[in-house]
């Protein structure tokens, strides 16, 4: 149904339900842009507990005290230390799927995020970088939880909501006035939020003939020549956008050096698994064909249920960085026809 058509149903429906034409003038006003934005039309809170199939008193208590819908429990960082997720109960699991699918997804993001989006990947995102001199990688700490409440109900203005309705959507996707790690909305809201970022960070690139893409908090910048007082011009352009630097990741490279990007080496002119990485893997693949399984899970007292499909997801990753490789290849037939 195009804009127009739809635009006619919402009058036909005013129209029957003896709405005043002043009045559908302003709701016609309101819901334009909502209409154009292809996003739900949504007139207030209880116009929301419809669209979300939820009572008056589970929304509002969703929206207000926002503890009481989450569990929250720590990871370990790969860096070390510890990872905070707050992870929402299954109603409001539900809520934010659908303010994902019907609203989030609609949005369109700057062509230099990689994370959290169809058709791009760390894959994606690392062979920008390929066959360039100098590479720059720049993380931006604690990422989600720097996102405000405020910005977030901006994204929601932008696309037409009112103040009232924003809030709303807004409380439903964050926990304690932040974005949480844990929820299905986070990560398609910390691109739109740092759309901005994005733009200002691609013009800064271009200027000096440069590559940039942003893997959520992974920064990437490329080029013939990255002098270091760029890092400064760069990091106060992050920090104007609300953002912060985790100085302890900045890396800057040279040819000479490997480098790596979300987990992927650029140092040749193609993408590649890093070295440590198969080495490690290839030692894992010959214990596991020496001794069989088995045998090599008790030796080594492996405590993961999962270790045969762990093993085995590690070499599909490395086929879809290097398709044609041909030890990986055989390993993968070798371990999905294992006698287990």
């Amino acid at each position: 149904m195009s804009i127009v058509q739809t635009k006619n149903y919402w009058i036909s429906n005013f129209e029957r339900s003896g709405i005043k034409s002043e009045l559908i003038d302003r709701y016609l006003a309101y819901i334009e842009p909502l209409l154009k934005n292809e996003v739900p039309i949504i007139f207030d809170f209880n116009h929301l507990c419809l669209l979300l199939e939820r009572n008056r008193r589970y929304l509002a208590s969703a929206i207000n005290s926002s503890s009481n819908h989450y569990r929250e429990f720590e990871i370990p960082k790969r860096s070390g230390g510890k990872r905070i997720i707050s992870a929402p109960f299954p109603a409001l699991l539900e809520c934010q799927r659908w303010i994902l699918r019907s609203i989030l997804t609609k949005v369109e993001l700057h062509s230099s995020a990689h994370a959290f989006t169809r058709n791009k990947s760390i894959i994606s995102n690392s062979k920008i970088h390929v066959g360039q001199e100098h590479f720059l990688k720049i993380d931006l700490e604690n990422f989600f939880p720097s996102i405000s409440i405020n910005q977030v109900i901006n994204v929601f203005k932008s696309l037409g909501y009112t103040h009232k309705v924003s809030f709303f959507l807004a409380s439903l996707c964050c926990h304690n006035d932040v974005l949480p790690q844990g929820a299905p909305t986070s990560p398609a809201l910390s691109n739109i939020v740092a759309k901005n970022l994005d733009k200002r960070l691609m013009s800064f690139a271009k200027k000096f003939n440069l590559r940039y893409t942003r893997y959520a908090d992974d920064l990437g910048f490329s080029g013939k020549s990255i002098p270091v007082k760029h890092i400064d011009y760069i990091t106060n352009i992050i920090e104007s956008c609300g953002f912060t630097v985790n100085n302890k990741k900045t890396v800057l490279q040279q040819k000479c050096h490997k480098r790596i990007i979300t987990g992927i080496s650029i140092a040749e002119n193609v993408i590649k698994v890093p070295r440590q990485y198969k080495r490690k893997l290839k030692l894992e693949i010959h214990f596991i064909r020496k001794y069989g399984i088995i045998s090599h899970i008790r030796k080594n007292k492996i405590k993961n249920p999962d270790y045969l499909l762990s093993i085995i997801g590690k070499i599909h990753f490395w086929l879809s960085v290097e398709p044609d490789n041909e030890y990986a290849k055989k390993a993968l037939f070798d371990l999905k026809n294992i006698n287990t």
